[in-house]
């Protein structure tokens, strides 16, 4: 009988099976700053292949390295040891290529939410017609069901609706790869699998490339193809990779009717709370 362990290992190494050629290759790559004490290790030897069109999720305890990772995917920083590479190139400055989703939205709040995103696609596509761009912003705002709250500035929208705000804003300069940094953290539990439908809508259509940050495993078990999971810093790792099995387009009350649902979940807790636990976690 084939054990979940079995299935993970055979997951994590499906990617080099594939014969697709890789889009996005995290290679060997440590994080090291210095302090006044020495220098610090984040994150040492982490080795990851993702395809184009593939959902990650990234979950870990905090200072674990999941942001400075994803930081080093958009750009923001650089390697210490190793390399990040898109298309065989490596990484080494933010780019409209790859567009982020922060967990705090990241709006103007003086702009409208027209404005917000209107402003992102007129500095990446400058040469289209004021039309061009005018209607792209509207094709974004109405995927996100805010047509009628186009007007309305960020003190007027809720949590929600500024989440969405972000997430049309960096889908509409249509990046190839959109980098989520816990995007529904702060939003109530309804709002939050309101969002997470639209997303998993969006991306069906869109097929971009996403690495998102959660700390919620249930969460990722709807949303993500695989599911990274961390080791505890200093000096973090990727632990296990598990490919979640459902199929898609995904039925959320479907998977949490299947067995393997609970499975999957039961393994990234025991991962998560006993075979790394923080050592202050009582």
């Amino acid at each position: 009988m084939q054990t979940l362990s079995d299935t993970v290992d055979q997951a994590s190494q499906s990617q080099h099976l594939s014969g697709q050629a890789p889009f996005l290759v995290i290679e060997d790559v440590s994080k090291i700053y210095p302090t006044p004490t020495g220098t610090y290790t984040v994150l040492e030897k982490v080795n990851l292949t993702v395809q184009e069109g593939e959902f990650i999720c990234v979950i870990g305890h905090s200072g674990c390295g999941k942001t400075t990772l994803l930081n080093m995917v958009g750009g923001f920083s650089k390697p210490t040891i190793g390399s990040v590479c898109l298309h065989g190139k490596p990484i080494t400055e933010p780019g409209p290529d790859r567009m982020v989703v922060f967990q705090g939205y990241a709006l103007l709040p003086w702009l409208t939410a027209f404005e917000n995103i209107y402003l992102g696609v007129d500095s990446v596509y400058p040469q289209k017609s004021k039309a061009e761009k005018t209607l792209i912003v509207k094709e974004h705002l109405n995927m996100v069901g805010l047509t009628e709250a186009a007007d309305k500035k960020p003190p007027q929208l809720s949590g929600g609706m500024k989440q969405r705000v972000s997430i049309a804003r960096a889908l509409a300069i249509r990046p190839e790869v959109l980098i989520l940094d816990e995007p529904f953290g702060a939003l109530d539990a309804i709002t939050k699998e309101e969002l997470q439908e639209e997303l998993l809508t969006i991306w069906n259509e869109h097929r971009c490339t996403v690495l998102m940050i959660t700390h919620d495993i249930d969460e990722a078990l709807f949303l993500a193809d695989r599911l990274v999971m961390m080791t505890n810093g200093p000096s973090a790792n990727i632990g296990e990779v598990l490919t979640i099995p459902f199929p898609r387009p995904r039925d959320r009350a479907r998977i949490m009717e299947d067995p393997k649902f609970y499975n999957l979940r039961n393994y990234a807790l025991d991962f998560l709370y006993n075979r790394f636990a923080h050592d202050d976690v009582e």
